[in-house]
């Protein structure tokens, strides 16, 4: 993969990689794309799918002995290649295989997984691996810059994925169904461009960028970091956070998220939202609105949507899609909006938007 700039068809969604993955089990799909994009991650949403057990094997971590042992069969006076138990195979089961960062593998190593990869009777060792398994790799592109190489041997036993990073609107739908910080949410759908891939062209001060040497910069493997972090915010001070933010993120997105989290101290309370809907103060800062929006939605219950509705319709019609649209794709929480009629009544009265 030599150009940097690739066209939307030459490229597929994490969604689409998942499905593509799960429909063709006796293909070995190798997916590639730039740092921290989830590819490794859908593992679980494959997991979730099929019920298979899953074996996360970190390829580049592996010497020969922890790939298969022989082992002597005193009977037959031979010897057997037994695979390691980390693969799985030993389950008896369809299992979930996933070679990571395949392409760092050593070469010697790499050749003892080739076996895995073929259509026909794949094995490990002299095991051979229960029909129906989901076998794939993942790896970075070559214009990564991060060491990756494949042998043309290789790529004729899998078919190359180039994934593309999620785009704002499909992570803050992820996010929303995982727990992310608000804070974080709200950053991430004011600065949309923080979710830019340079395989599109883009490079801004948040982004990966591979022909610049670069600390830490914005994914959504850093995203998911840092909430982690921001969610245990008071147990630390802030000079703590902002450095540990700093060494997730870098200094551009740590300086921004920080300057958000002051927005928290003009942000009305809950109870007044729900007590008085009509009279709760609402933020005259963008940042605090933005906050407040997503802050909301962890709240949404049967009793508690109509009040949250009509508090909304105070504030201008972005943060009502933001919040609409966002609670409308929640894994649990739409379930709710779809039986309120106060949403109901909103969504009808703003289609044109949605």
């Amino acid at each position: 993969m030599n150009d940097t700039v690739l066209n939307e068809t030459e490229m597929v969604s994490l969604e689409d990689a998942i499905h593509l993955i799960i429909a063709n089990p006796d293909v070995r799909y190798f997916l590639r794309g730039e740092p921290g994009i989830g590819k490794t991650s859908i593992a679980l949403a494959i997991q979730q799918m099929t019920g298979y057990p899953l074996s996360l094997v970190d390829v580049p971590n592996l010497d020969l002995g922890d790939v298969a042992m022989p082992i002597i069969d005193h009977d037959a006076k031979v010897t057997r290649y037994y695979p390691n138990a980390r693969f799985g195979i030993h389950k008896k089961c369809p299992i979930i295989l996933v070679f990571d960062e395949f392409t760092k593998g050593s070469e010697p190593v790499i050749n003892m997984l080739h076996p895995a990869l073929e259509t026909f009777k794949p094995r490990l060792g002299d095991e051979f691996i229960t029909d129906g398994s989901i076998i794939y790799l993942t790896g970075n592109l070559d214009t990564d810059g991060v060491g990756d190489s494949l042998a043309a041997h290789t790529r004729q036993r899998i078919g190359e994925l180039i994934v593309r990073k999620p785009t704002a609107d499909e992570w803050l739908a992820w996010a929303a169904n995982n727990g992310i910080a608000a804070v974080l949410m709200a950053w991430v759908s004011r600065y949309r461009y923080c979710l830019a891939s340079y395989l599109d062209g883009i490079v801004n001060e948040f982004n990966f960028n591979p022909a610049e040497p670069q600390n830490n910069v914005v994914s959504p493997r850093t995203l998911e970091l840092a909430s982690r972090v921001i969610l245990q915010r008071a147990h630390f001070s802030d000079d703590a956070l902002r450095a540990s933010l700093i060494g997730i993120l870098g200094m551009p997105a740590a300086t921004s998220i920080m300057s958000f989290l002051k927005f928290q101290e003009h942000l009305p309370s809950l109870k007044d939202i729900l007590e008085s809907p009509h009279t709760a103060i609402v933020p005259d800062q963008l940042g605090a609105r933005a906050i407040l929006t997503f802050n909301l939605l962890e709240y949404v219950e049967e009793d508690t949507l109509t009040n949250i509705m009509e508090y909304l319709r105070r504030m201008e019609e972005e943060w009502q899609v933001v919040f609409g649209v966002t609670l409308a794709k929640h894994n649990t929480k739409k379930q709710v909006a779809f039986r309120n009629r106060a949403f109901a009544l909103w969504a009808a009265d703003n289609e044109d938007l949605l």
